[in-house]
């Protein structure tokens, strides 16, 4: 069988990949594993979740690829642009590129060339996890009921970019503060998951064209 290995930045990447991924590439005969960035270890525990600098990341890519050298076995991540660490490969020379997804690109192919395996397939989500919930904001009513005001504003926010991945990174406009500032109950790892399982990935990837590629680079390697 065909291995998926995913390493993600946080326990709300985790959950969407293991349970709204997972079963999608499982019908295609994928079996996909994940877990958070591996941050440190204190004897037998292991202590994972968020990316305070870019070595982190490298050295659980590394460590795993080691692991598995099966050539069935294909590698992937999932991390946030927005508070992406100074040390990830091509961040200065990606900061002063005003289209996000011309920059997301070049970041994925630097982090590609400094990984060098040819079963890594990079993917930095724009901007962050939360940018994928306005796919569909309506959604957003059967986890919070009885709010149609609000539901209505995240629609207006949606509505007022060319796609979800284009919604704002800074830090007051970023799509989780935006979801926060209408929605104080948000609790991104129960909730986001949720949400965009009841999205559907059709809607998904019809709305977030770089997550789309992703989908599809996956799904190109592992049908070969």
């Amino acid at each position: 069988m065909i291995r998926l290995h995913a390493v993600v930045e946080g326990q709300t990447e985790e959950t969407f990949v293991r349970d709204v991924l997972g079963p999608e590439f499982g019908a295609q005969n994928v079996f996909v594993d994940v877990h958070r960035i591996t941050t440190g270890r204190k004897g037998a525990r292991v202590f994972r979740g968020g990316m305070s600098g870019y070595t982190l990341l490298k050295i659980d890519l590394a460590l795993w690829m080691k692991q598995d050298q099966n050539p069935d076995a294909w590698f992937t991540t999932m991390i946030d642009l927005y508070g992406l660490p100074d040390d990830f490969p091509g961040y200065g020379e990606s900061v002063g590129r005003n289209d996000p997804i011309g920059r997301v690109e070049y970041l994925e192919e630097r982090l590609r060339q400094d990984i060098s395996h040819r079963r890594f397939i990079p993917y930095i989500q724009l901007h962050e996890f939360e940018a994928l919930l306005f796919s569909d904001p309506s959604k957003f009513e059967s986890v919070f009921p009885g709010a149609p005001a609000v539901i209505q504003e995240l629609v207006a926010i949606r509505n007022a970019f060319p796609t979800p991945e284009h919604i704002d990174d800074r830090p007051d406009l970023a799509p989780s503060k935006r979801i926060l500032q209408l929605l104080p109950d948000y609790r991104k790892p129960v909730a986001g998951p949720l949400i965009t399982q009841l999205i559907g990935l059709s809607a998904l990837r019809r709305e977030c064209l770089h997550f789309n590629q992703w989908i599809g680079k996956i799904e190109k390697a592992v049908s070969k």
